[in-house]
């Protein structure tokens, strides 16, 4: 029988996962469009190739949560490894609009699959160690504070790397010849992504240890995974607490959409050129996830000052939506004073989305069991995604000025309101003992998924 990790392995192999899994993501942030115009896509077919990614990853968000319930954690988390090391490699080699699109379309496929199974390992071996009552705050913060931190770097490398190639022309005529113009300045870090997901996928399968599973079937793959996406959307209708954790998940897909689509314009009209404005952009994303990194670092201190997980929720949901109220009231100005309150806002909105985060995946797992923890998890990110894409439409019709930061920090303000009122306890289970389940053990076949990135 395998015994369980302790706490301090657990903890400490979660975030190796969260950094090796999101560093290769950062590294394409800033390059990425300008890698496609270089390969001369037009800025429609650079839309469809980003549209290809992001309905990928909703059409395979359920499913996807649903077989790592049933297949298991290591599995689903190296196909994920794998699908992004095919994707970054034809992002950076392609040449072609199919290839390209091709590309982003297996990143959505790998984002989707990402979504959920290392957090569920994360819990699995914490409860199987120390019980169901296990301390989780901790290790989930630490997780969430390691993807901004990767997400972080990786954006200043990506865009840093290119830029230094550029210093020295020579260096970028040489690569393009030597590889029959493959390889682009550009292309170099989604190539290093793709070297670092080659870790990744090592890392998963030699370190994520799982209990044994009975061996999967086809047939009881495609029996298994349907009930237990079943059984994850029927849990927030009948739980109000997961119902408010679902919504919350909601109001910050809208406040980041917004946030998103706004900061590049507002940056290159600020700067007075596009190009500046990227690099105002790129520096910009990378202090909002050091901010995100900051808050949930924080979390758990935040949960202890406001007394329960829920209030944390609270302030973490109030603090962002302050800050996206406080850049649309900065929308028309142009002082100094104005631009120190609008990036005083912006990080907020990071802060406080990041404190609110480990506290609303804290109070999530104390709802849900083993048997469906990540399908749990891909209903909150499909939300997420959802919710962000509908804000991004309404967003984009909307006038420029205050309005659209307004709408995104009042949605955000009326997810925080939700905590107001605290829940009642979980109802007991037929034992009497037993948190909600989602995914049933019925369904099994071997045992019992927020950042927004391409």
């Amino acid at each position: 029988m395998t015994v369980p990790l302790d706490i301090r392995a657990a903890r400490r192999r979660y975030v190796t996962v969260c950094v090796l899994f999101w560093l290769p993501l950062g590294l394409t942030i800033a390059p990425l469009v300008l890698l496609f115009t270089e390969r001369g896509m037009a800025m429609t077919g650079v839309a469809g190739f980003f549209a290809a990614h992001s309905l990928t990853a909703a059409l395979l968000e359920l499913p996807t949560g649903g077989l790592s319930d049933v297949l298991g954690r290591r599995a689903v988390l190296a196909a994920a490894g794998l699908l992004n090391l095919t994707a970054l490699t034809l992002v950076a080699l392609g040449t072609t609009g199919w290839l390209l699109g091709l590309g982003m379309g297996l990143m959505g496929a790998g984002r989707a699959l990402s979504s959920g199974p290392a957090e569920a390992w994360y819990v699995d071996t914490v409860q199987a160690h120390s019980g169901p009552d296990a301390e989780l705050r901790t290790g989930l913060a630490r997780g969430s504070s390691a993807t901004s931190a990767a997400l972080a770097a990786g954006t200043l490398a990506g865009g840093a790397l290119p830029w230094l190639l550029g210093l020295h022309p020579d260096a970028g005529a040489r690569l393009g010849e030597a590889t029959s113009g493959l390889v682009l300045p550009l292309s170099v870090p989604p190539l290093l992504g793709a070297v670092v997901e080659i870790a990744f996928v090592l890392y998963v399968v030699s370190a994520l240890r799982e209990p044994p599973r009975l061996p999967a079937t086809l047939r009881g793959v495609l029996r298994g995974v349907p009930a237990a996406v079943a059984d994850g959307l029927r849990l927030g209708a009948r739980d109000a607490l997961v119902r408010r954790i679902l919504l919350s998940a909601g109001a910050a897909g809208s406040a980041l959409a917004a946030l998103e689509l706004l900061t590049p314009g507002r940056a290159a009209a600020l700067t007075g050129a596009s190009e500046s404005g990227a690099v105002l952009f790129a520096a910009l994303a990378c202090a909002g996830f050091v901010c995100s990194a900051l808050g949930s670092h924080l979390a758990p201190l935040t949960a202890r000052l406001a007394g329960s997980g829920e209030r944390a929720v609270l302030a973490g949901l109030g603090a962002g939506a302050s800050g996206l109220l406080l850049l649309g009231a900065t929308a028309a100005a142009t002082g100094v004073a104005s631009l120190v309150l609008a990036a005083v806002g912006y990080g907020l909105v990071y802060l406080g989305l990041g404190a609110a985060g480990p506290s609303e995946n804290d109070l999530l797992h104390r709802r849900v069991s083993r048997a469906g923890r990540a399908t749990a998890l891909s209903v909150q990110s499909l939300t997420l995604q959802l919710t962000a894409a509908l804000t991004g439409l309404v967003v984009s019709v909307l006038p420029a000025g205050p309005l659209p930061w307004l709408l995104g920090g009042t949605v955000l303000l009326a997810g925080a309101l939700l905590w107001t009122r605290r829940s009642t306890p979980a109802a007991p289970g037929p034992a009497g003992s037993q948190p909600h389940r989602t995914g049933g053990e019925h369904a099994r076949t071997g045992g019992p998924k927020t950042e927004r990135t391409p």
